[in-house]
């Protein structure tokens, strides 16, 4: 077959440099989409405390951080959702551009933000951008690449996400208690709105089904029809439920990778502030380099086994590893050698919504599917969010962390009620 790979072809040859382009502006778009979620994540506690007047650890302050995070959350979802269908509609080029604009502008404004109604709207806003962004340039990537290299190039597009990490984790621990300064970064993306304009065209894939609805045959990003006709309906919540475990786990467990590294820090002596900043490190540097290489790699093992088989063996591996990272480690060394194994497998199924999502919805509902499954899903995830937060209350923090740790066992069932796309065409 033309479009397979050969035993002995690389998925790389035959891509062109259009191809390569698209994908570096997707993932330079998702960096720092990545970015703006991380860096609240890493300055929260600092920013709630200077706009509050109170400690860093104060009951106010924990409890205004988990409610932003439930705002984010919102955001994301009635951003994506949007966007989505907009993105089916209108093209992926011009909501790409508003969905970076968005996050752009109102990350900058985030420096002036002196009140808890302006971090509310602020970050409702910059949500909205992102969970716009990452639908439309997902949805790219999987049009513009052949059938060959499309698991690969999807994979490596969710992968950037790291470097967003990376960037955020950078910046929270050089501007130390001043966080304002962190948000100015996030203006930077507004330049690549440029590059997106002059550089990017609208996939052959898109401009067909632009040309099917003009004929009145189909419409594009159409709600009903994705929830209400088979076999996209099962699809849309299978993606939705399967999203659902991996961001929920994220908030509940993975990013729990900091909050283990500070008590750890703690229990062998560390003074909390600096135990604060060592943690920061640990999660946004030491567990995301394990992260990012389980993103790069769930592709090629996906490419090679299957999408379903890589899911179920990375959300196992996943709930495995929670409860070693949490109980095994006996000093902070420790902890350090096993957080990349734990982030490769709690991280990593992550790359594969990227990959799988879009090879579930033909092109005229692809960007609507996959906000309704990656976006529905964060609303879905603010239940265990919200679980998260009353069992940590509740329980000492390794043993919350593990119990959350079952969610990754759902996954795995989850994914045995959807069909395997390997090797097939994106439906038309």
């Amino acid at each position: 077959m033309s479009n397979d790979l050969t035993k002995n072809e690389k998925w790389y040859h035959g891509v062109t440099r259009y191809e390569w382009l698209v994908l570096i502006i997707a993932c330079a778009g998702w960096i720092f989409d990545v970015y703006e979620g991380q860096i609240f994540n890493l300055t929260r506690n600092d920013m709630l405390a200077d706009i509050l007047g109170q400690d860093l650890g104060s009951a106010d302050v924990k409890k205004y951080g988990e409610w932003f995070l439930g705002v984010f959350l919102l955001g994301g979802t009635i951003g994506g959702l949007l966007f989505g269908s907009m993105a089916d509609r209108y093209g992926r080029r011009p909501i790409m551009i508003v969905t970076i604009l968005m996050y752009s502008i109102f990350s900058g404004l985030t420096f002036f933000a002196t009140e808890l109604w302006h971090v509310t709207t602020l970050r409702f806003f910059v949500a909205m951008g992102v969970g716009g962004e990452w639908a439309v340039a997902a949805a790219l990537v999987a049009e513009v690449f052949p059938r060959k290299a499309r698991a690969q190039a999807s994979s490596i597009f969710h992968a950037s996400s790291v470097i967003g990490t990376w960037l955020a984790a950078i910046a929270a621990y050089l501007v130390n208690t001043n966080w304002q300064y962190a948000y100015l970064v996030g203006v930077i993306p507004a330049l690549l709105i440029v590059w997106v304009r002059v550089a990017v065209k609208e996939p052959k894939k898109w401009e067909e089904a632009r040309a099917a609805a003009a004929a009145g045959t189909e419409k594009q990003g159409s709600f009903k029809e994705l929830l209400t006709v088979a076999p996209w309906r099962g699809r849309a919540i299978g993606a939705m439920l399967m999203a659902a475990v991996g961001l929920g786990t994220f908030w509940a467990v993975t990013i729990a990778g900091q909050d283990l590294a500070r008590e750890q820090l703690i229990a062998d002596g560390v003074s909390p502030e600096e135990a604060s900043q060592k943690a920061k490190l640990a999660y946004g540097i030491i567990q995301t380099i394990g992260g990012g290489i389980g993103l790069v790699l769930f592709g090629p093992i996906a490419a090679r086994i299957g999408r379903k088989k890589a899911f179920v063996i990375f959300h196992l591996a996943a709930f495995i590893i929670t409860p070693i990272a949490c109980f095994a480690p006996s000093n902070y060394t420790m902890l350090l050698v096993i957080l990349p194994v734990f982030g490769f497998f709690t991280l990593g199924m992550h790359a594969g919504y990227a990959v799988y999502f879009p090879e579930l919805f033909p092109n005229r509902l692809r960007a609507t599917g996959m906000s309704w499954g990656f976006n529905g899903g964060r609303i879905v995830a603010v239940s265990i969010l919200l679980l998260s937060g009353k069992m940590k209350a509740a329980m000492d923090l390794p043993v919350a962390i593990s119990w959350l740790g079952c969610f990754f066992l759902l996954g795995a069932v989850i994914i045995l009620f959807l069909p395997e796309t390997k090797d097939k065409e994106l439906p038309e």
